[in-house]
């Protein structure tokens, strides 16, 4: 994937808070959520998004276990923690204004200090 720096780098910061968003619905092992980040264009390989689950498991947002099914191969399964679903509330109330004060810089008005 040829994108800039920019680019990359507001990825890195929504990646983990789409990785809370996505365990909002249930548990889901760590390739599932990077499929479903690729699919989306977030994340380009799937490698990228284990870093992020360490991070958000050594934060307390994420808890993973391993799961063993039938004759499968062991999936560690990951699942939201109440701070986890805490933070992502949290990026959600904030991600509007930022979005906004980001597309009004980008669109060139003016915004008011009031």
């Amino acid at each position: 994937m040829d994108e800039s720096g920019s680019t990359t780098q507001m990825r890195r910061g929504v990646v983990g808070p789409c990785v809370l968003a996505l365990l909002r619905g249930g548990a889901r092992y760590g390739l599932d959520i990077a499929q479903e980040l690729q699919r989306t264009g977030l994340i380009a390989s799937a490698g990228t998004i284990y870093p992020v689950l360490n991070r958000l498991e050594a934060t307390g947002y994420v808890v993973g276990r391993w799961v063993v099914e039938s004759e499968e191969r062991p999936r560690r399964f990951y699942e939201l923690t109440a701070s986890g679903r805490a933070e992502v509330g949290a990026f959600r109330s904030e991600w509007a204004t930022f979005a906004l004060a980001v597309s009004t810089m980008l669109d060139g008005e003016r915004i008011a200090n009031d």
